[in-house]
């Protein structure tokens, strides 16, 4: 058994947390409250914790450095509620163990104990029987018992968190009403027994795994219809390899790198190559990769490739915001996905969109890197999610080259309301942020989405395949086709007592069924109805009601 762990210890633990908890992250996201495609709490644990095993470059026997390089990189990868506490979670471990070069059952108990107070201390109105709860039940429980070990205190640690995880339903109503435990506590476990399993004496784990675990990096789906058949290429390749020298074919120790880079400008742009050791990184832009590799292979092999269609990914991008190289007063960043609802967001004062919503969560860094690029003295944040409001909130945290304010929008008519109220005029911050705050006090946001499982939601039946509309949690249609369950929505909102509405439509609706839908509104409810197409994922139609 282990009786210490240190910095190499901690790692494996580490990597091996991250292993399990993709193995099991299909299930956490199946456990979504809500019937809806939005269960992607394992997804997000995961890249968050990814995070941290990026950040395990060097192998180190400290565990007061181990423990702090993951703890940042989980900061910066965090996206989603469950991420956030996550990373603040390891954040509290790391500084339980400041001072630790190696650590015991007493020691360990001590950083988990830490933890469990960084996690609640991230969230405002701590909500009981959710991750929090199961973190600090299993801390509590294992502190108390006389372990011999690191090992023992995790085994106590999953012993009660097992029993905690079963009991969140009766903690939470909702839970209990869907059939379904915490996602986020049962990620947690996952996480923990992985970090167990590294210390049970098997020294012949496949780490390699780990390759085909995601980045904690943000990536999207590219559109591969972006390039058909009648496609130019444009922009050429982006051509990147890893190349081990061979003896058999170079002198390896005195290889000289200019004779690749030389080569690679007759075909291209963008070059970088460098070699470290016997291994050679090289990056181009160029319309021939066929030749860069036939010519590198000439010296040695492959150890990785990556070559991507540039003129795909650029017309799977949206324009990109220009950085501000005066500074200005204030800016703002909003988070939206769907090509339509970024143009709108951008037409209606965002300086910056990062992609995101439903799903699909931005990190802290990416909120990071948004900030970067406004050079504000002032920067208000829209997050429009209710699951991305802790990660903007940790990245302003993070942030010191900017007084960065997040609003509290919980949805995109949230956003929307706000920034229609924009007043040029006003510079002072604190104006403006009352002003967008005001502006989201009576706005509605009803959506439709199709539903993934069968359920009993407030008394509604609702079958798979069903479209429902909601506003909230609260279902208010449920209907096997979408205009229908749209219809039905509209007829149960109290539309006459706002002035006008904006209806965007998504990927799977059409502008012609959200005219018909236009019409139905104007003539029922006789309130003022304006179409945007929004392109979103998920949400076959936004109303918000303004």
């Amino acid at each position: 058994m282990s009786k210490q762990i240190d910095g190499i210890s901690y790692s494996n633990m580490l990597k091996r947390a991250a292993i399990n908890l993709r193995n099991h992250a299909g299930e956490i996201n199946d456990l979504n409250v809500f019937p809806i495609p939005d269960g992607d709490t394992g997804d997000n644990m995961l890249l968050t914790l990814m995070g941290g095993v990026d950040a395990l470059k060097t192998e180190s026997p400290s565990l007061a450095e181990v423990s702090r390089n993951v703890a940042n990189g989980m900061l910066f990868s965090a996206r989603g509620n469950s991420g956030v506490i996550l990373s603040q979670f390891f954040d509290g471990i790391a500084a339980g163990l400041s001072e630790s070069e190696v650590a015991d059952s007493h020691q360990l108990s001590k950083a988990f104990r830490m933890g469990v107070k960084h996690a609640y201390n991230a969230v405002m109105k701590p909500t009981e029987g959710t991750i929090l709860t199961v973190a600090r039940d299993a801390t509590e429980f294992a502190s108390t018992k006389k372990n011999e070990d690191a090992e023992e205190f995790l085994g106590s640690f999953i012993e009660e968190g097992k029993r905690s995880l079963d009991r969140t339903p009766d903690l939470l109503p909702m839970l209990k009403k869907a059939g379904v435990v915490d996602s986020g506590a049962a990620g947690l476990i996952c996480i923990v027994e992985g970090m167990f399993s590294a210390l049970d004496g098997d020294t012949n784990y496949d780490y390699t795994q780990l390759n085909a675990l995601p980045s904690s990096g943000s990536a999207s789906e590219l559109d591969l219809d972006a390039f058909n058949e009648d496609s130019v290429l444009e922009f050429g390749y982006c051509t990147e390899l890893l190349v081990r020298l061979q003896n058999a074919k170079t002198d390896i120790e005195n290889f000289d790198i200019t004779i690749i880079t030389d080569f690679l400008q007759t075909l291209g742009d963008s070059i970088a190559a460098f070699k470290t050791g016997s291994i050679v990184k090289i990056h181009v832009h160029t319309k021939t990769p066929d030749k860069v590799l036939a010519f590198c292979q000439q010296y040695g092999e492959f150890l990785k490739l990556k070559i991507e269609n540039m003129t795909l990914q650029h017309n799977n991008t949206l324009p990109e915001e220009e950085e501000k190289t005066e500074r200005k007063a204030y800016g703002v960043v909003a988070v939206a996905c769907g090509e339509g609802i970024q143009r709108t967001f951008r037409e209606i004062g965002a300086d910056i969109i990062v992609e995101g919503g439903q799903s699909m969560n931005p990190s802290s860094d990416d909120f990071l890197k948004a900030f970067d690029k406004i050079n504000a003295e002032t920067i208000f944040v829209f997050p429009n999610n209710s699951n991305v409001i802790l990660a903007a909130k940790q990245a302003a945290q993070l942030y010191n080259k900017a007084d960065v304010r997040i609003i509290n929008s919980k949805t995109i008519g949230d956003g929307y309301a706000a920034l229609t109220m924009t007043d040029g005029e006003l510079t002072d911050p604190d104006e403006v942020e009352a002003v967008f705050n005001a502006g989201m006090e009576n706005v509605v946001t009803a959506e439709v989405s199709k539903c993934v499982r069968d359920a009993d939601m407030q008394d509604i039946q609702v079958h798979k395949g069903d479209y429902i509309g909601f506003v909230g949690k609260n279902i208010l249609s449920a209907q096997p086709d979408r205009k229908s369950a749209t219809l039905s929505m509209c007829d149960n909102m109290d539309l006459k007592s706002h002035d006008i509405c904006i209806l965007i439509n998504g990927v799977d609706s059409s502008l012609e069924e959200a005219d018909e839908i236009k019409s139905y509104i104007e003539s029922k409810h006789g309130i003022e109805v304006y179409c945007v197409e929004g392109k979103q994922e998920i949400y076959s139609y936004i109303l918000i009601a303004l």
